[in-house]
């Protein structure tokens, strides 16, 4: 399967929510889903590392980062942490870097830009909080898709089954 969002919405567009922004994609795999856990954070990636280190089987971690691309809230050493922690994917409102090292990782990666300098380390920003991203309002536990055509969100999880 080579798109996955164009089905999905033909299917299940009651169910779905379109994040319209300029998504860039960065990561080894270009479609990946999975229950959301948030982070909000600005320019200071601290939970962002933290909360990767921790496992993700089945998880996407969507950062509210502002949508600031000063500093790049995520690198190669933390997508790699993430890979090899089970997560499906990130999405970052804001700026990833490393961005030819994150296209060899078997993980999704998503961002608004690139950008190569690094954030403070403050360890300020909330985990699990509800955060808004291009007007649309994302709560931890929903469901996130996102493939090449862009990022979709879901109250609950859809059977992908049907699109066989």
């Amino acid at each position: 399967m080579l798109d996955l969002l164009p089905d999905l919405f033909d299917y299940y567009e009651d169910k779905l929510t379109l994040v319209q922004s300029n998504w860039n994609t960065y990561g080894g795999k270009t479609i990946f889903y999975g229950e959301i856990v948030t982070v909000k954070c600005f320019e200071d990636n601290s939970k962002v590392k933290s909360t990767l280190a921790s496992s993700g089987k089945g998880k996407v971690l969507v950062v509210d980062g502002g949508g600031a691309c000063r500093r790049a809230l995520l690198g190669d050493m933390i997508a790699e942490s993430a890979a090899n922690n089970d997560w499906e994917g990130i999405i970052i409102y804001g700026a990833v870097r490393d961005v030819g090292t994150l296209a060899t990782i078997d993980i999704g990666v998503q961002a608004l830009a690139s950008n190569p300098i690094k954030t403070d380390k403050k360890d300020v920003g909330l985990v699990n909080a509800d955060i808004e991203i291009a007007g649309v309002t994302i709560k931890p536990n929903m469901m996130v898709y996102a493939d090449k055509n862009g990022i979709a969100v879901s109250e609950k999880p859809l059977d992908l089954m049907v699109l066989s």
